[in-house]
């Protein structure tokens, strides 16, 4: 099961996420998320759908320079990528350190996650 915690500036309280896939057959799965909102204690999305996979017809792509630097301190990667989505037509930034991640684009949208 993924795990993390997340926080975005759309929706200004934390986040738990967790996901799982099940395998039903080589191209098909059943795929369980969901997310609680600590700040109300509820449920703030529930989803479990089948997924077939058929061959890839979508045109999709970017365009992203990545640079990694390993041990940055005592086991402590970090991870820069610059990116531009083609079809969003958008320049974005990702920072990784080992379970933290901080998503940030030319749009505003931010977000920040930490995987369990």
């Amino acid at each position: 099961m993924e795990t993390s915690l997340r926080y975005s500036g759309d929706s200004k309280a934390l986040r738990i996420h967790a996901k799982e896939k099940f395998s039903i057959d080589s191209k098909t799965h059943l795929q369980v998320y969901g997310e609680l909102d600590t700040r109300t204690g509820a449920p703030s999305n529930f989803c479990a759908m089948i997924r077939h996979f058929y061959p890839d017809r979508k045109s999709e792509g970017a365009a992203e320079f990545t640079f990694s630097i390993i041990n940055f301190q005592r086991d402590q990667d970090v991870r820069f990528k610059l990116g531009y989505e083609v079809s969003e037509k958008v320049p974005y930034l990702q920072i990784r350190e080992n379970n933290w991640t901080l998503d940030v684009d030319m749009k505003g949208r931010w977000n920040i996650r930490f995987d369990l």
